[in-house]
């Protein structure tokens, strides 16, 4: 019997017009924070510097952008290959709502300092529970609507939505286990290796499971809509599936290569890392060869031509990443300009084009009309494409010739560039470029806003759009077809069948980390931190300082030549969280401390260029105005032994008398100097904290690494 019902076109619309208002305002502070690299002085105030907008240029374009773009997909090819609407209109409404108000929470917070440090998970423990919320919700509606069904078979689309939404809550989850002190402050409960793994564990894999997964469905699903023609190869599909979603989440320690995490764990971030080679290049394979027959299509249809170059660069950035977790090439590429160009060719290639091609090709048929301008989406798509390679070509070439710069020895034996800033000047054309790049990219958003602009106006909303199909006819048990039709009729055995591909690589990864004691040997000589340097770490992490300087020094005689000794797994045992790093565009400050007398520092953060001329770091004003908040002194070190750092049990009381008189002794030093500072300001923890860094362990003599 044929059942009449409605597609809910409202929500998918609502997500659309997010996706490219967040798209813009994504965009627009990344180019903002690539001209501060190149022009400090754009550095306007506390909440407008580079340090704390990065963060907010990530998020915002990983889960504004991308997020609502995820959602609009999702919202409208769920429906259609379901046979049904949505499960429920309220918890759309709520979903959309929600995701709105975690995207502006991020964006009022990260600028006011309010981070947790971690990279790309930066949003403090009350967002973390909002997202946490939205998320199930989603699941909800998704689950119902997959459930309430008229077709049997579940499209290739539909398995990729159910392993991202699994994954992604597990990552979410296990990541953010977190201990709050208070609304706006709390620190990672795991530390310093430990953090690390767990931390890309999760990094990777949002890449994997946000960025990359939903994509595929939705190209699985859009891209044989757009060319009018079936996809590739089921099979391909079915192996492109299994294969990629376990492999992808053993892959991880590929970013902690020649650091303190034990080899075992680098060589199995290694190994399945070029293993993700044959499934990724097998999906786009697929995608590609879905438009056999239909290539004098593509180069007049401006929405294939999208797709086209999105999936293109999805091959290209999945064989870079796997050849980057070699360690040959790791060894040059990682901490430089190299990563940068790796990530924004995933980023604005094959997810800002597939992006860009899902908005064209679904605004015309939500508002019943057809696209305003082609000759628009085409100037749009070779802008963006212009943009890309001005983007990245200038940074891979940076990236390479820094790092060979960083390893360049004279025939006696002696760093060539001793001076870190040397290497980072040489590389400020390729910033520069960066940003024409970027700039190109942003008119071409800015020209399909008209676009749809004047596509929407031409047209009406088919806000409930009418469909029929009929009910879905229940099977008998053992009936044939291909074996896979098990699987793929039965959504809640396939979400936990997915859960369990994917928790398999992470059970094995990180608990034997945490349960074997010879993976993070103790040094005795590390103590806890100072009452001072620990508020001057949370200040450092506040303000960003990681974004641009890492604190691990690899076993490259380049590397311990410049900054000292090499870093070992036992140093960062207190430190909640790590703060690694993973790029330089600052020298590394592992062994910072005791190299420059506190004038140094003091004079450093307040004008850079006046210790280094010609520094691209912008200066920290504030940090000498504002009064330190000691109130929350006691409550630091109160959670620090909550999480098993060994300050004694009467300590938290006399905490804030040793704070202060440590204080007193940085001041002192700096009267010497002739500086009068009050001890009760944010640079003289800062400079505890920076003067404490290296000096557990006796560090080599190193070269200077001045700015």
């Amino acid at each position: 019997m044929t059942e009449r019902f409605q597609y809910d076109n409202r929500i998918v619309r609502d997500f659309l017009f997010v996706t490219i208002l967040w798209g813009v305002v994504g965009m627009l502070v990344g180019l903002l924070v690539a001209l501060q690299l190149v022009m400090p002085e754009l550095n306007l105030a506390s909440w407008f510097a580079f340090g704390r907008l990065r963060p907010l240029h990530t998020n915002a374009v990983i889960f504004a952008f991308v997020g609502n773009g995820i959602f609009a997909g999702a919202y409208y090819s769920l429906q259609r290959l379901l046979k049904a609407r949505m499960f429920s209109d309220v918890l759309g409404r709520i979903h959309f709502w929600g995701w709105q108000l975690i995207i502006v929470a991020a964006a009022i917070t990260l600028p006011l300092g309010m981070t947790t440090g971690k990279e790309y998970a930066e949003l403090e423990w009350p967002i973390d529970i909002a997202i946490t919320l939205v998320w199930v919700v989603f699941g909800i509606n998704m689950f119902g609507t997959i459930l309430k069904r008229r077709e049997r078979h579940l499209y290739v689309a539909i398995w990729f939505y159910i392993a991202t939404w699994a994954t992604v809550a597990m990552l979410h989850i296990v990541n953010s286990i977190e201990l709050p002190i208070s609304l706006t402050k709390s620190y990672s409960w795991y530390a310093g290796v430990q953090d690390a793994l767990v931390q890309w564990w999760y990094g990777h894999n949002a890449v994997a499971f946000f960025l990359t997964t939903p994509y595929l469905g939705l190209m699985y699903y859009f891209l044989p809509k757009a060319a009018n023609r079936p996809v590739y190869s089921y099979k391909l599909s079915i192996i492109h599936f299994w294969a990629l979603i376990f492999l992808y989440i053993w892959a991880g320690p590929h970013h902690l290569l020649y650091s303190a995490l034990p080899e075992w764990a680098q060589s199995l971030g290694t190994v399945f890392s070029i293993m993700l080679i044959a499934p990724s290049w097998g999906g786009m394979l697929n995608g590609l060869l879905t438009l056999r027959g239909a290539w004098d299509r593509v180069r007049e249809d401006p929405v294939l031509k999208f797709f086209v170059v999105a999936v293109t660069c999805y091959g290209m950035a999945t064989l870079e990443g796997p050849l980057l977790s070699l360690k040959s090439i790791n060894a040059i590429a990682h901490f430089t300009d190299w990563i940068i160009a790796h990530v924004h060719i995933g980023g604005i290639g094959w997810n800002g084009f597939m992006t860009f091609g899902m908005v064209y090709w679904l605004v015309p048929r939500l508002f019943g009309t057809q696209l305003y301008s082609r000759k628009l989406a085409n100037a749009h798509f070779w802008l963006g494409t212009l943009g890309i390679l001005f983007y990245a070509v200038p940074l891979y070439f940076a990236g390479f010739f820094q790092s060979l710069m960083w390893k360049q020895f004279t025939p006696d034996g002696y760093l060539v560039y001793k001076n870190f800033l040397d290497t980072l000047l040489e590389i400020k054309y390729a910033y520069w470029l960066r940003a024409v790049g970027g700039g190109l990219y942003l008119i071409g958003a800015f020209i399909m806003v008209y676009n749809v602009w004047r596509t929407v106006r031409a047209g009406r909303l088919v806000a409930n759009e009418d469909a029929e199909a009929p009910a879905l006819e229940r099977i008998a048990v053992g009936e044939g077809g291909h074996w896979h039709r098990w699987i793929e009729r039965r959504p809640v055995q396939m979400l936990v069948l997915s859960l369990v591909v994917v928790g398999i690589g992470g059970v094995l990864e990180i608990v034997p980390t945490f349960l074997v004691k010879t993976n993070v040997p103790t040094i005795a000589s590390v103590h806890p931190y100072t009452p001072l340097e620990l508020q001057g770490r949370d200040i450092y992490v506040r303000e960003g300082c990681y974004t641009c300087h890492s604190q691990m020094v690899r076993p490259f005689r380049s590397e311990t030549e410049r900054y000292g000794e090499y870093a070992k797994a036992g140093e960062f045992v207190y430190d909640h969280p790590f703060q690694w790093g993973s790029k330089r565009t600052g020298p590394d400050l592992l062994r910072v401390g005791g190299k420059y007398p506190h004038s140094w520092h003091y004079y450093h953060m307040l004008d850079p260029t006046s210790m280094s001329p010609g520094s691209l770091m912008p200066a920290y004003p504030h940090l000498f105005t504002d009064v330190l908040d000691t109130s929350t002194t006691r409550v630091k070190i109160e959670a620090m032994r909550t999480m098993g750092v060994p300050y004694a049990a009467d300590f938290p009381a006399k905490a804030n008398a040793d704070l202060l008189a440590q204080g007193d002794s940085i001041r002192a030093g700096l009267k010497k100097a002739g500086i009068d500072v009050p001890s009760d300001r944010e640079i003289i923890a800062v400079i505890a904290y920076l003067q404490r860094l290296g000096t557990d362990i006796k560090a080599r003599p190193a070269a200077d690494p001045a700015h």
